[in-house]
């Protein structure tokens, strides 16, 4: 089985801290409320400049973080420790909960950033540090807005880019589970009102520009929130599974132009159903029938894609973040 080594997280290292202050090109989220708005985006945004955009700079921390955890001997790992302590510091992520209170930012990052942004703070803080506690009022903003919003959304979002709601979930259940009790359970509560019933799942995916596939991202929190009946579930959600239906599930999605940023979405695609594959196997009893096409699919998605980390910087600015979930999916040293 494909797996991380220090090779890797060195690779992987060295290619985020080059971006994660590469200030342009920049996609912002932002919202105008006059002149005094035209900003940009490193005032706006002192740590999350980098990256192309927010939520990839948000992941790409969480992921040189885990990296430098992990193998921290690494003459790599000293740089993510000597730039973190530049940047993370108490000051800029004050500014960056600060631009939350904005009352055009209500929907800013929603919801795959606010998940993220508490994926880093439960990194940050597994550190021995001086910034380890930094990010914790900026968690907690985001938590808040999960509680006030969460019972808003009448209807889950099944697609297959950062609005999914089943993806954010997935993160946001593994920090609230460590850190707000409240917020898990209400996590768990919003999952079951929206996923529980769900049968005969057709996967008509991947759509052109999606880098998560919905059936798996769902089946993968349902894995987390129903625990031991999730076989059952599973078995109602997608009842040809085991015989490898439906195939588009099983097939490593083709990417024809990795310059344009939509259409690399797609190896993004085959490393997030690499993950989301290797958790579901590890989900199930031993020797269920769906395990072995489940860690094969894995195999073959991750193998379909993890050439593609580099080379062209739509999908450079963020790939290794989905790799690294891949790599550490069901692992002991695994947060999500």
């Amino acid at each position: 089985m494909s797996g991380l080594t220090a090779d890797i997280a060195a690779r992987f290292m060295a290619l985020t801290l080059g971006h994660l202050r590469r200030e342009y090109p920049h996609k912002l989220d932002h919202v105008f409320d006059g002149p005094l708005d035209a900003q940009t985006p490193s005032a706006l945004h002192p740590i999350f400049h980098g990256s192309f955009d927010w939520h990839s700079c948000v992941h790409g921390w969480w992921q040189v973080l885990r990296l430098a955890r992990l193998y921290p001997d690494l003459p790599e790992a000293a740089a993510v420790r000597a730039r973190a302590a530049t940047m993370l510091t108490k000051a800029n992520f004050a500014a960056e909960t600060a631009y939350l209170a904005r009352a055009s930012a209500r929907g800013f990052e929603r919801p795959y950033g606010w998940a993220w942004a508490l994926m880093l703070h439960g990194e940050m803080v597994q550190h021995d540090a001086a910034w380890a506690q930094h990010a914790d009022v900026f968690a907690a903003a985001f938590a808040a807005r999960l509680k006030a919003f969460l019972p808003l959304q009448t209807y889950p979002i099944r697609t297959g880019t950062h609005f999914n709601s089943a993806f954010a979930l997935v993160l946001a259940l593994a920090w609230a589970r460590q850190h707000d009790a409240g917020l898990a359970a209400l996590i768990e509560s919003r999952a079951a009102d929206w996923y529980a019933a769900d049968r005969g799942c057709q996967a008509w995916e991947p759509g052109g520009d999606e880098f998560l596939s919905p059936a798996l991202c769902e089946a993968l929190l349902m894995s987390r929130v129903v625990g031991a009946r999730f076989a059952d579930w599973l078995s109602a959600f997608l009842p040809n599974c085991a015989q490898g239906e439906p195939a588009t599930l099983f097939t490593p999605a083709t990417v024809s132009d990795r310059s344009d940023g939509k259409i690399a979405h797609l190896d993004g695609l085959n490393l997030s159903r690499a993950w989301c594959w290797r958790e579901i196997a590890a989900a199930l009893p031993i020797a269920h029938p769906v395990q072995a096409g489940a860690k094969a699919a894995a195999e073959g998605h991750l193998a379909a894609a993890l050439p593609h980390i580099s080379g062209d910087y739509m999908g450079e600015h963020w790939l290794a973040s989905f790799a690294v979930l891949a790599f550490q999916a069901a692992s002991d040293n695994a947060a999500v």
